[in-house]
């Protein structure tokens, strides 16, 4: 699914929000998100799952076409582990109410 196809998900469940209104609540979302891992904040959402924001330190690494060495730099990725109902509706098959 794609950010599109949850904006038209989301204002076909809920009739009284237009399409704007989903796709802005979406937005939203979105961006709350990305500005709590981008001050370093943990997010829970209970039943879905946590967002965090974990750090890769610096290593060696090789171009797979010359074999040359080429030095990586550190960086913080964000990370996303499941909550136990999402990954047991998962293993299931079914949706998660």
């Amino acid at each position: 699914m794609i950010r599109s196809n949850l904006v038209e998900e989301l204002a076909a469940r809920f009739t009284q929000l237009t399409q704007r209104d989903a796709e802005y609540a979406v937005k939203t979302i979105l961006d709350a998100v990305t500005d709590s891992l981008v001050r370093g904040h943990r997010i829970e959402i209970r039943g879905f799952g946590s967002f965090s924001v974990t750090h890769r330190p610096a290593r060696l690494g090789r171009n797979p076409r010359s074999g040359e060495a080429v030095h990586i730099p550190a960086k913080r990725v964000p990370h996303f582990k499941p909550g136990k109902a999402l990954r047991e509706g998962v293993d299931r098959g079914t949706t998660a109410d």
